[in-house]
């Protein structure tokens, strides 16, 4: 019998194809992993290199198996069968244990049509390169060279698919400008390092007063997601649309003007969110001026943030086109002066003057930073026709705006304040400072935060100041993935040695135990929450 079987057994080429059936839905449960990340870098195959390369995110548990196994093989000689037969199963354990991230994580692995067309093309490459090792016998160096081939094929994949998914996104764009040419709208930009989406919506309510309005929803600020809502949701009766865009780097801002060519443009703020991108904050502030250059080509106006004024490129542009600028802040010369914002339990007042009168704007908003939020969403609206008494009424009624210092009052008596979404410098110093009007009596006030990212070089001094600022009004610091943050925990534990650290190794640790510890009084400031690829260290 043994005899019979030999040739089988001792084939390199029978147990190649073992092999291979075993690494098929390893791979594709793989390729889902890394794909997961890869979505979340927006399928930017220099920063997923760099991800990966920078975390040393490669395959450690099956490679090391496998050549433990040859190395077993050849001082326990056995049929080559033998060999191929345990590292099939063990692709077959591992791909079982592989989580799927289309359901597990915090932002799960979506399967639009661009995610199908990649894994597809991935998968068909490696798989190619695994058929052609069947004819040479697949050596186990092969299949090591197989396993961590995976992310790379990803990104192969996006080249590949590159010149065709140009024209599918040219088919969206060209269908989305021609119905905004059609129907015409009066069109807003608004962008910033920071603030723009909060000011969109604050501006969206105001709009409400007037009926007929479009505002991008959520955080849409990309040409492809833009083109999606115009095709979808733009109708006739749309006389207004209320546009966010979003700066990936010089010139972006310029290719969405080119898509949804504005009117009126709003500038809220030049900073150090998405720093990374830039390498410096000047071209932050050009990148940013290409939405007001775009409006003002049209004749039209730019409501801006007067602190941007200290980045040359953003004065020279305003000097030389003062007379289509509307400046908000409180600097010499702005047309709407803030004279001041106070903060209270209930939520912001604002002093402006704008115009010769006077006028007081309250939100039930928190943080000192939407102050300016206010202002320049009041001035833009009454840049649209809005009537000032009517902009007022309705500030007094904006919603509070969902992961971005929202503040929930619990039937247990403990407040969270739920600013999870994309925290940026300012805004993390300005929630820190409603700690203390939240707090109840004999209550703690606690910080849950991971950090900021997309920091750049700026990512440790950054992380030190807001350190030092939570000393003055945090008591407990649960620091979530603490090795990316070491440098805001040693300065919290600098300015304030008798405050309490607690390392969590996730948001979901740092959940259990708040579950277990809260008390009625207790105000707990929720500061950003990382996607997976942050948060999540991944050991292959």
């Amino acid at each position: 019998m043994l005899e019979t079987l030999a040739p089988v057994l001792n084939s390199p080429y029978v147990a190649a194809v073992l092999v291979l059936l075993g690494f098929i839905p390893f791979a594709w449960k793989r390729f889902l992993t890394y794909l997961h990340i890869f979505q979340q870098e927006e399928y930017d195959a220099g920063r997923f290199l760099h991800w990966l390369f920078y975390n040393v995110v490669f395959d450690t548990r099956v490679s090391l198996a496998v050549v433990v196994l040859s190395a077993m093989s050849k001082l326990y000689p056995a049929p080559v069968f033998i060999l191929a037969f345990f590292i099939a199963v063990i692709f077959l354990i591992m791909a079982r244990r592989e989580r799927d991230p289309r359901q597990t994580g915090k932002k799960k692995l979506a399967m639009t049509q661009r995610a199908t067309r990649i894994l597809r093309v991935a998968f068909a490459l490696v798989l190619a390169l695994g058929l052609i090792g069947v004819g040479f016998g697949v050596a186990p160096v092969w299949v090591v060279a197989l396993v961590q081939l995976i992310p790379f094929a990803l990104v192969a994949a996006v080249k590949i698919l590159q010149p065709g998914e140009n024209r599918i996104q040219q088919g969206f764009w060209n269908e989305a400008h021609d119905k905004l040419k059609r129907l015409a709208p009066v069109i807003v930009g608004v962008t910033g390092s920071y603030g723009k989406t909060s000011t969109k919506h604050i501006l969206g309510h105001l709009l409400e007063s007037a009926g007929s309005a479009l505002i991008t929803p959520g955080s849409v600020n990309t040409t492809m997601g833009i083109a999606r809502i115009v095709r979808e949701q733009l109708e006739p009766y749309h006389r207004l649309f209320v546009v966010e865009m979003g700066a990936y780097g010089p010139g972006s801002i310029e290719r969405l003007c080119r898509l949804a060519p504005p009117d009126i443009a709003v500038v809220t703020a030049v900073g150090a969110a998405h720093y990374e991108r830039f390498k410096s904050l000047d071209t932050v502030a050009k990148t940013k001026f290409e939405l007001p250059a775009a409006a003002i080509a049209r004749s039209g106006k730019a409501i801006i943030n007067d602190a941007v004024l200290v980045f040359k490129d953003a004065k020279d542009f305003t000097d030389a086109h003062r007379a289509s600028m509307v400046l908000v802040g409180n600097g010499e010369g702005s047309e709407a002066k803030i004279h001041s914002v106070i903060q209270g339990k209930d939520g912001l007042t604002v002093s402006l003057s704008y115009l010769g009168k006077d006028y007081t704007l309250s939100a039930p908003l928190y943080g000192l930073h939407h102050g300016g939020n206010m202002a320049i969403a009041f001035v833009t609206a009454l840049a649209m026709g809005i009537d000032p008494e009517i902009a007022e009424i309705a500030m007094r009624s904006t919603p509070q705006i969902k992961h971005r210092l929202e503040v929930k009052r619990q039937a247990d008596g403990t407040v969270i304040v739920d600013d999870a979404y994309n925290s940026n410098p300012a805004g993390f110093a300005s929630a820190l400072e409603i700690l203390p009007l939240l707090v109840g009596e004999g209550g703690r006030r606690i910080l849950v935060t991971p950090g900021m990212v997309e920091l750049g070089a700026a990512h440790a001094e950054e992380h030190r100041k807001i350190g030092t600022k939570a000393a003055e009004t945090v008591d407990i610091l649960l620091a979530v993935a603490p090795d990316r943050i070491r440098d805001l925990v040693q300065a919290y534990k600098a300015a304030k040695p008798d405050g309490e650290v607690v390392a969590c190794a996730s948001f979901a640790a740092a959940q259990t135990w708040m579950g277990a510890n809260l008390q009625a009084g207790d105000v707990v400031l929720l500061e950003n929450d990382l996607p997976d690829l942050y948060e999540r260290q991944l050991r292959l």
